[in-house]
């Protein structure tokens, strides 16, 4: 069985880290004490389902849960810390503290180390989050006892729910452009004062014409994208924008 630790310390073990090419050792105090830190387990760096969703949205929302007292958003996972700073730098997730647990011992201190013998992965951690508050455990989410690796409370929108219910969370926002399109400049422009983050795919780079013609049914750029709605050009944003300051 699966121990909820709620109320419990944390356990008091050494993170071997690395930091500009040299080791660098980390104590669970240094961690945890005097802070309110996230903390959000998972099987492996590199894994499907962690690279796919796990991390990007926790990436995504941590500012959100840092504006309601969160200190750090903290990944750990049983890998080692050249692992864990590569899977960072190619997932861009600098939003996150990555903590490598190489020997398993934070994992094994939870009661979160198990077998996954038969992927070939040896002992790796269950997938779970938790809050933890001056080195307490105030709240877990634990992923069901089932077989294979199931995802379904220990995302970052739960936690942000748990933390804030009323927390307004970003926007998923897409700016199709192409270089030298004032247009577009205009666009991202206006996104950026109103202090929206988007991501932004470059005609001939990042897409073809096709793949533009696919998505919005029209050819010309930019067309904006927000939580998988199309607002479209520079125009239709800016009464988008209007819109939603006036509401």
């Amino acid at each position: 069985m699966l121990e909820n630790k709620e109320g419990k310390n944390i356990p008091q073990v050494t993170f071997r880290t690395r930091r500009d090419h040299e080791w660098v050792d980390v104590t669970s105090d240094e961690v945890f004490k005097g802070k309110t830190v996230v903390v959000f387990a998972l099987p492996g760096a590199f894994t499907p389902t962690c690279s796919s969703t796990h991390v990007p949205r926790y990436n995504q929302l941590t500012p959100a849960l840092k504006q309601n007292g969160v200190d750090e958003v903290i990944c750990v996972s049983v890998n080692d810390a050249f692992v864990m700073n590569e899977w960072q730098k190619e997932q861009d997730a600098y939003n996150v503290t990555f903590l490598p647990d190489g020997n398993g011992d934070f994992t094994r201190g939870m009661g979160m180390l198990v077998a996954k013998s038969d992927l070939g992965f040896g002992e790796r951690s269950w997938r779970y989050s938790m809050l933890v508050k001056d080195g307490v455990i105030e709240k877990m989410f634990i992923e069901p006892d089932v077989p294979g690796d199931p995802f379904e409370i220990s995302d970052a929108d739960t936690m942000l729910e748990y933390i804030a219910p009323n927390a307004s969370k970003p926007l998923n926002v897409t700016v199709f452009s192409r270089e030298g399109c004032p247009y577009c400049v205009r666009a991202k422009g206006m996104l950026s004062d109103a202090g929206i983050d988007y991501e932004e795919l470059v005609l001939n780079r990042d897409f073809s014409e096709g793949t533009i013609r696919a998505v919005s049914g029209e050819a010309t750029v930019p067309q904006v994208f927000i939580n998988g709605e199309r607002i479209g050009g520079s125009e239709a944003l800016e009464a988008y924008l209007a819109e939603k300051r006036a509401a």
